[in-house]
């Protein structure tokens, strides 16, 4: 059988009772870093007292090493009490598991997925955005095209739009969403559950300045939902017959529909 168990995402008493006997148990441990799985076990020993297995195996799966990983991969070896854990939080999320939930379901293989603590839930509840209904994107490409794209469905989806950005590269999202959409409402989640844990909440503009060159930790980043218009608001067809430029056209229906610029654009040009 495989199930695959959260993880704390910083603060070790977040992990559950069910989660700690189920690491003891286990007869092999999948995880996307080794290292910080036997780092968890031990912990636990120490802290909780829980008594894993003496000949558990602790075995590297992680998104490089995946898809050949579960290309090899037999039903027998579900025999055996398998545990799958990444290195914080839900497995799925973000990190590797989808694919071998996948190879149980092709295979008639037994599964359990636990729950418990991640980043994304406890950042949409702690945003304060009364939207109930969210999207959740993960990293927005690092470049380009497809970073352009991601960030225009982020910000016009509809919908509280919820991102995790690596600190080298969290102020230049603010810059992005600042020229994009200066007023839209964020709210910035740093290092969640641990320590030093802080929220901001702000435009752009404002969360730059309250940052001003501290961007170190782990973030999650949450994007209010743009505000909706009623049946009366400007349509598509309202901008095309404005006399404007084919790329302010663009930008102002992309602002209503969420649609790529650069492909609303395109096909303007070819009209």
């Amino acid at each position: 059988m495989l199930c695959l168990v959260p993880t704390p995402i910083g603060n070790i008493g977040d992990i559950s009772l069910r989660a700690m006997t189920a690491l003891s148990e286990a007869d092999i441990l999948l995880c996307e870093d080794t290292r910080v799985t036997k780092k968890l076990i031990n912990i636990l020993k120490e802290r909780y007292n829980i008594t894993p297995k003496e000949d558990q195996q602790f075995i590297s799966l992680h998104s490089h090493n995946e898809k050949e990983f579960v290309e090899k991969l037999e039903p027998s070896f579900f025999e055996k009490n398998i545990i799958y854990v990444s290195d914080a939080g839900m497995p799925g999320v973000s990190d590797p598991g989808q694919t071998l939930v996948k190879y149980c379901i092709e295979n008639g293989v037994k599964y359990d997925i636990f729950p418990g603590a991640n980043a994304v839930l406890t950042a949409f509840v702690a945003s304060g955005f009364c939207e109930t209904k969210m999207l959740f994107l993960g990293f927005l490409d690092h470049k380009g095209d497809s970073r352009s794209a991601g960030l225009q469905e982020a910000l016009y989806s509809g919908y509280t739009t919820i991102l995790y950005e690596s600190p080298h590269r969290l102020q230049k999202l603010l810059l992005e969403i600042d020229k994009e959409d200066a007023s839209r409402k964020i709210f910035l989640a740093k290092e969640l559950t641990k320590k030093f844990q802080k929220y901001f909440h702000g435009t752009a503009k404002e969360l730059l300045e309250k940052l001003g060159t501290n961007y170190k930790g782990e973030w999650v980043v949450v994007l209010q939902a743009a505000a909706t218009h009623s049946s009366g608001a400007i349509t598509q067809r309202d901008i095309l017959e404005l006399d404007l430029p084919k790329k302010v056209q663009a930008k102002l229906i992309s602002k209503i529909t969420g649609e790529n610029i650069k492909t609303l654009y395109q096909k303007l040009l070819e009209l």
